[in-house]
């Protein structure tokens, strides 16, 4: 039984440090975390959203940035062209008061006209004036008797003889003549607005322009076709006067007017020597114009 006895006990042992043996490899632990599928794929999505939140973000700001650069520059050069605009302004009526010709002018100026003219500036400057003119007339009414007169300078809206056409072609290039040409259809259509409302009005219309007498029936032609009939009188530069002294020609021309009876209450013009003169009852207005039509001469 000893013997037997102390058998069972050896092999006993033996089994059951296999057994230890056994169980220590059964029970060995890993690292790492178990997540169900559904959880892990609301876990991906979340990511994936905010991803595309951040992608949007980042995107708004670029395009917010953008947006304040261009709004910034657009407010500078703005502010560059008005300035400029206020300096050849001031350049060309020195300009005009000292009978100088346009290619002295500043080649940002000549440059400027064109802005002036295709950005529609000058059409609505010629609109304002309109309502201007508009309200003063309002108030006013001519007498019956016909001797009220408004002063028409007719300079400007037409062709000019072939001195002027070399003088404009040295101020400007082919392209931005083109350019100055649609400026004067734009004015002459004002002026033909303007010359209809007057007439209904019932005012005489004087026109005055500082082509010489030898241009009359060209001048004539064009006002027929640019429908402007009907005028009380046309009023021409003498062939022997000097055409760069305006002021005294138009002060000339006034006189002779008011001896022939008439009472001149207004004068309409784009230049300063044809209303720079102030008289008693008499109301001036100045149109807007281009810098080149200032000295087409």
């Amino acid at each position: 039984m000893s013997a037997y006895a102390h058998q069972m006990e050896q092999q006993y042992s033996a089994h059951g440090l296999s057994d230890d043996s056994d169980t220590g490899s059964h029970y060995e632990l890993e690292s790492g975390f178990y997540m169900k599928s559904f959880t892990a794929t609301i876990f991906v999505a979340s990511l994936v959203t905010l991803g595309v939140l951040l992608i949007t973000l980042v995107i708004s700001l670029v395009i917010m940035l953008q947006s304040c650069q261009s709004k910034t520059t657009g407010v500078i050069e703005l502010l560059n062209i008005n300035d400029y605009y206020s300096y050849c302004r001031v350049y060309s009526l020195h300009a005009e008061i000292n009978n100088l010709e346009g290619y002295n002018l500043p080649k940002i100026c000549r440059d400027l006209d064109v802005h002036y003219i295709k950005g529609g500036q000058y059409a609505r400057e010629l609109d304002l004036t309109m309502s201007v003119v508009d309200d003063y007339f309002k108030s006013v009414r001519p007498s019956e008797d016909g001797l009220d007169v408004v002063l028409m300078d007719i300079d400007d809206i037409f062709p000019r003889n072939s001195y002027s056409s070399n003088s404009f072609l040295r101020f400007y290039n082919g392209s931005t003549s083109n350019c100055i040409e649609e400026a004067k259809n734009v004015k002459l259509m004002f002026v033909s607005r303007l010359y209809m409302y007057l007439q209904t009005g019932g005012w005489s219309i004087i026109l005055l322009s500082r082509e010489p007498g030898t241009r009359r029936n060209v001048t004539i032609n064009h006002l027929d076709s640019a429908g402007l009939r009907s005028w009380s009188a046309l009023m021409m530069r003498a062939e022997d006067s000097d055409p760069t002294k305006g002021y005294e020609y138009f002060s000339m021309q006034r006189n002779v007017i008011r001896k022939k009876g008439f009472r001149i209450k207004c004068i309409i013009s784009s230049h300063m020597d044809a209303i720079t003169i102030p008289e008693t009852g008499v109301r001036n207005f100045l149109l807007p114009n281009t810098l080149c039509d200032k000295f087409e001469k």
